[in-house]
C-alpha cells in the first residue's frame, strides 16, 4: 500500500468526527451544534469511561446477587440464560 493511501484526508477525518459525535448521548441532546475534533474525541474518552464505570458496577452487583443466590433455583437460570443470549 503506498503512503499516499494510507493517509486519512481532512474531509474524512470530518465525516469520522461527525459520525462519532452522532453516536455520544450528549451531542445527541445538545442537537446537530458542531464541536471541535478535540472536544468529540475528549468527550468520547468521557463517554468509554462512564461505560467503563457503568459494566464494572454491573459486573459487581451481579456477583454480589450470584452469591446470595441458590445456584440451582429459577432466579440463577433466569441469569445464566441471560449469559447465553
Amino acid at each position: 500500500m503506498s503512503s499516499r493511501r494510507s493517509r486519512i484526508s481532512e474531509e474524512e477525518i470530518t465525516e469520522l468526527i461527525s459520525k462519532l459525535q452522532s453516536l455520544l448521548p450528549e451531542t445527541r441532546r445538545r442537537g446537530a451544534s458542531r464541536a471541535s475534533a478535540a472536544k468529540v474525541l475528549k468527550e468520547t474518552c468521557n463517554y468509554i469511561k462512564s461505560l467503563h464505570r457503568e459494566v464494572d458496577d454491573l459486573s459487581g452487583r451481579l456477583s454480589e446477587l450470584m452469591a446470595t443466590m441458590d445456584v440451582d433455583s429459577a432466579q440463577a437460570e433466569i441469569v445464566r440464560s441471560l449469559f447465553r443470549s
